[in-house]
């Protein structure tokens, strides 16, 4: 238990270092966007300062902006922003592995009912991520076939085909992915509330 304390230390340590990351970065960010706007002195030092360092590294942000038919003057806001989400997302990855390594050594100090029990776990939690990933990809220009979302594809036709059959259709929406995610939670809840041993 104490490699999960350190694991819970480490995911604690990567919040905090992310959300100095993120501030410091508001911080910049906020300064070059005013003097984009002129709201500070382009000759100032503080502005000769941001030309110089921050600049460089918000080229990309500001081309990309610019190609999209945005101001060149929200560059830093839209760096922002990113930094913000891919923050969240950080986070958010880090906390769920060490969820998942806590489980996992949990179950695994159980004995068989404890291992059967993480792969009643870990298949439908696969099953439900590969259901997000299609219902995702459904409202994107992405084709069925690609690499990346074929094996979502694989996954959930099997359970989705015969939910299709069953569930009528309201027009353009198809609620069976809704259908077959609730239907497998419950599924789920029902095998780890059954003992094994």
């Amino acid at each position: 238990m104490a490699f999960v304390g350190l694991l819970g230390l480490i995911a604690h340590l990567v919040r905090i270092c992310v959300s100095v990351v993120v501030v410091l970065l508001a911080i910049v960010c906020v300064l070059d966007w005013l003097v984009r706007t002129r709201r500070i002195n382009a000759f100032s030092p503080v502005a000769r300062f941001l030309r110089s360092t921050v600049s460089p590294f918000l080229d990309p942000v500001e081309r990309s902006v610019v190609r999209a038919g945005g101001l060149p003057s929200s560059a830093p806001l839209w760096t922002l922003a990113i930094a913000i989400i891919a923050g969240i997302v950080l986070i958010s990855v880090v906390d769920f592995l060490v969820d998942q390594v806590a489980t996992t050594i949990f179950y695994a100090s159980s004995g068989p009912a404890g291992i059967i029990h993480l792969l009643i776990r870990w298949i439908f939690g696969l099953l439900q991520i590969a259901l997000l990933v299609r219902v995702v990809t459904s409202w994107l220009p992405i084709s069925p076939y690609s690499k990346w979302v074929r094996w979502s594809f694989i996954l959930t036709e099997p359970i989705l085909r015969p939910l299709r059959g069953v569930i009528p259709s309201f027009g353009p929406f198809d609620i069976t992915p809704i259908v077959a995610y609730f239907l497998l939670s419950f599924l789920e809840w029902a095998l780890l509330s059954f003992r094994f041993f």
